[in-house]
């Protein structure tokens, strides 16, 4: 390769670097979204995650559905909660979780269909 053709490949390559970094995300926000990719990566949430993708649900209905018990099921909606994956509505003394907006319902079907593809 002559002088020409690695002076253009070496500006190329500063180019990209430059053009990386500045679109780069914020060290934090890129934290931010490492957890919340940790949090769908265990099955029992990911499994809650599913059945809220098709309706508002309280936690014995997703126990009796999800074959868990109430306690176990309590736990992860707390951790979803904390991530703003779920929310929760109260109707007097019932809680009743759903998605807590159309990204995360994207997220889920994208994965699904990355996999099923």
């Amino acid at each position: 390769m002559d002088k020409v053709s690695c002076e253009a490949v070496e500006a190329r390559d500063q180019r990209i670097i430059a053009l990386v970094e500045k679109n780069m995300p914020s060290d934090d926000l890129l934290i931010e979204i490492a957890e919340l990719f940790k949090v769908f990566g265990d099955s029992t949430r990911t499994r809650i995650i599913s059945a809220l993708t098709y309706c508002e649900l309280c936690v014995d209905e997703l126990a009796e559905s999800l074959k868990m018990t109430k306690s176990a099921v309590s736990h992860q909606l707390r951790i979803l909660r904390q991530m703003k994956i779920v929310k929760r509505r109260r109707d007097g003394k019932e809680a009743y979780y759903s998605l807590d907006d159309e990204h995360i319902v994207k997220i889920y079907q994208l994965a699904k269909e990355h996999l099923t593809e």
